[in-house]
């Protein structure tokens, strides 16, 4: 990309992050009068050295030695004050940005396909959120701060110098040029190295998680010695990356103040021939020194804001490419209402990546409203796969999947889920009550007798009656204060409240004890004229009570009948009948 191409992107990704500044106008506005009060003292400090030096200390004039002080202090109370007003005004604002910011991206998070997640890091994600979003401060509110106060005070400075001596002004300014050129120099290195520390941040926070996720893993399998030094490599990476960009920011500044001082000992020379022969009083020449260094301050601040400037751009760029991400397709308006639970599949193949052999292929089903089907076949088999299509998790290239005769492409996201309740082999459960976990979502105003009764129903509620508070026990991260089987029945209890036509159970009882699972079984059956049950399991318990079962095998269904029918035909199920029985 060229230069002005480049300058335009960086331009727009400004106007951009300035789009969440401007609800907070306001409190901005008033900072920015603080500003200008601010800058508008600087000369001020400056022009109370000519009187001082010509009047009160040379002239001797009490009356002034007097009036100076005092003035001094009355221009930094009111420097102090507008600083004062200006910062609070400015992180005010900032932070509400950063909030206004992290709920957008969590929003559009929560948008994103299936395919979306299969392709980046948790820690990664994680890292947005928690540090790169941070790195936008410094270029939404700081950086102007800077911009604002002190070009304004440059600008006064820089008028009280060519008031005093334009001579000696062209001489400070001719400095300008080659600060801006090294600038320039350290503005595209700044940009690369904070992408990659940004990049490092996400590494650090995906080994985290995994490490504290696995902990017991780490443990047993004496893994310590192997992420200890997993964390040291990522960990490395961001200090490098972070002392390049440090490298790259910091030479700026020995830079530009090597020119400050080769141009200020050109001016000094000057203004002592100035003075020495007349053409300078000793007071203007002080002013014009004080006025001079007073630039420094301002004129340094300016250069470092290219540094705050490319790490919150190179922010920008990670945040704003997460916001753009495209979200699951839900284009269609329509809602079906709710269901009788006819799912009918023609023809469905399917593949996770093109380059990829397909994970189904070619798969015709038909399940009438209230049958209870079982899916079964080694792993590998397209399963799940298929159980996680039906809610459009996925959304399949070819063939059609009908709801009750109507395309599931054709129907809103929401009126779809709205008709499909699931059990999947990985619980989910949140840091929250049990009660909050099993009326979840639009289950949440469910009352007290229907969460009971899908607990039962779930034979959950002996175990949650033991609880320390009931059904108002917090569960801890991931319901870890619950066993394998306990967690099970909170998600199938869930299920259960829901209430919906279709119920997919994809390894849902796996983790339960053979006396639990035969009550959930008994409670199956109950339910079973109200749901179309797709059922994906491996205990033979479980599936053979099912109307149909359907044997895939390489993501193609090889037979399909009840379970005696299937025993019956000596074929795959079976072997695998076999198989589970001497298993």
């Amino acid at each position: 990309m060229n230069q002005t191409g480049k300058r335009n992107t960086d331009l727009r990704l400004y106007l951009r992050l300035l789009g969440y500044v401007a609800p907070y106008w306001r409190v901005f506005a008033l900072s920015v009068v603080a500003m200008v009060v601010f800058a508008a003292t600087n000369p001020g400090v400056s022009a109370l050295q000519k009187p001082l030096f010509d009047h009160a200390l040379i002239g001797k004039d009490h009356t002034m030695l007097m009036i100076v002080p005092v003035l001094f202090v009355g221009l930094f109370a009111v420097r102090g004050l507008a600083s004062y007003v200006s910062g609070v005004a400015l992180h005010s604002v900032a932070n509400k940005v950063i909030m206004d910011l992290r709920e957008a991206m969590f929003a559009r998070l929560l948008t994103f396909p299936s395919r979306y997640y299969d392709n980046h890091t948790t820690g990664g994600l994680i890292s947005k959120f928690t540090y790169d979003v941070t790195q936008i401060r410094e270029a939404a509110t700081n950086a102007l701060t800077v911009l604002v106060k002190d070009s304004l005070g440059v600008l006064g400075l820089l008028g009280l110098m060519l008031y005093l001596d334009w001579k000696m002004t062209l001489m400070a300014v001719v400095g300008g040029p080659f600060i801006i050129l090294v600038v320039a120099a350290a503005r595209r290195r700044l940009r690369a190295r904070s992408r990659q520390a940004q990049a490092a941040m996400g590494d650090i926070n995906q080994v985290l998680r995994e490490v504290i996720a696995g902990q017991r893993m780490v443990k047993l399998y004496d893994g310590a010695a192997q992420e200890t030094a997993r964390f040291h490599r990522v960990a490395n990476d961001n200090r490098r990356y972070n002392m390049k960009f440090a490298m790259a920011a910091v030479v700026t500044g020995p830079a530009v103040q090597l020119i400050a001082a080769v141009t200020m000992a050109l001016i000094i020379y000057y203004a002592a021939t100035q003075v020495q022969s007349g053409g300078l009083t000793v007071g203007d020449f002080a002013a014009f020194f004080s006025a001079m260094l007073l630039v420094l301050g301002p004129l340094k601040r300016l250069v470092g804001i290219n540094e705050h400037v490319q790490k919150g751009l190179a922010a920008c760029e990670s945040i704003f490419g997460l916001m753009d991400e495209a979200g699951e397709p839900d284009g269609a308006a329509t809602d079906i209402g709710r269901v009788r639970g006819e799912v009918e599949i023609t023809d469905l193949s399917f593949r996770y990546h093109d380059q990829q052999p397909p994970v189904l292929d070619g798969i015709h089903i038909h399940i009438q409203p209230g049958e209870t089907v079982a899916l079964v076949g080694a792993s590998g088999s397209g399963k799940t796969t298929l159980a996680h299509l039906l809610p459009r998790f996925y959304e399949h290239a070819q063939g059609t999947v009908t709801i009750d005769g109507r395309d599931i492409r054709d129907l809103s996201l929401a009126s779809l889920r709205a008709n499909i309740a699931m059990v999947s082999q990985d619980i989910v459960l949140f840091n929250n009550t049990v009660r909050a976990n099993i009326a979840y979502g639009g289950s949440r105003d469910a009352d007290e007798a229907a969460i009971t009764a899908a607990a039962e129903a779930a034979h959950a509620m002996d175990f949650i009656r033991a609880l320390p508070a009931g059904l108002d026990t917090v569960l801890g991260e991931g319901g870890v204060q619950l066993s394998g089987g306990q967690r099970q029945r909170i998600a199938l209890a869930r299920a259960l409240l829901k209430q919906a036509p279709i119920l997919i159970l994809d390894e849902a009882t796996s983790a339960l004890d053979p006396e639990s699972e035969r009550q959930i079984q008994l409670a199956l059956e109950e339910l079973r004229h109200r749901h179309t049950c797709i059922i994906i399991a491996h205990r033979l318990s479980t599936i053979e009570s099912a109307d149909r079962i359907i044997v895939l095998e390489n993501g193609r269904v090889v037979e399909t009948g009840s379970h005696d029918e299937l025993l019956d035909n000596n074929g795959i199920y079976t072997r695998f009948h076999a198989g589970r029985r001497t298993a």
